[in-house]
């Protein structure tokens, strides 16, 4: 092999815009302290999400959702071991994508175990007082959808200021 042939130009694959010239690292610490809590916070749920969604896919396989009512129901939540990593991932990579993915992918995901549950929930509505199911999920849902445009915005401020801020030469 030649020398040289290996040389890269061009800027490094982990820069996928200006405002990532800087790292990860300083981004995440030009964010407000709030906004650093709710990515977190978006960071966790959407991971933990993602675990007991293959959890169901391990155990049960591809019919792990035969229960909903409609085939729609079961691709969706299967989908899910997917759309909720790369949610938390976007997030902690400061991309406002990732926020408005999270905001689709909850605001969907509550919509689908409501009406997937519903039979249960009107023969017994104490099923919502469960530490787990619909009520962690709403609630989750909840502050995604609630904190969305602040999200949005506090990334957007990170990413004009890092990118008005001369680079290292």
């Amino acid at each position: 092999m030649r020398e040289g042939a290996a040389e890269v130009r061009g800027p490094a694959p982990a820069d996928l815009g200006g405002a990532s010239r800087w790292g990860l690292r300083q981004r995440w610490g030009r964010l407000p302290v709030w906004a650093r809590w709710v990515a977190v916070v978006y960071a966790v749920g959407f991971a933990q999400g993602a675990c007991a969604h293959l959890l169901d896919l391990v155990r049960g396989g591809i019919h792990a959702y035969a229960s909903y009512p409609h085939v729609a129901y079961q691709v969706y939540f299967i989908s899910l071991v997917v759309l909720d990593p790369l949610a938390a991932l976007l997030v902690v990579r400061l991309r406002r994508a990732g926020v408005w993915l999270a905001c689709g992918v909850m605001i969907t995901d509550v919509t689908a175990n409501w009406t997937g549950n519903w039979p249960w929930i009107r023969d017994d509505p104490a099923q919502l007082l469960r530490p787990v199911g619909l009520l962690p999920i709403t609630l989750f849902g909840l502050f995604v959808v609630v904190t969305n445009r602040s999200l949005r915005r506090a990334f957007s401020r990170t990413a004009t200021r890092v990118s008005r801020t001369p680079g290292p030469r």
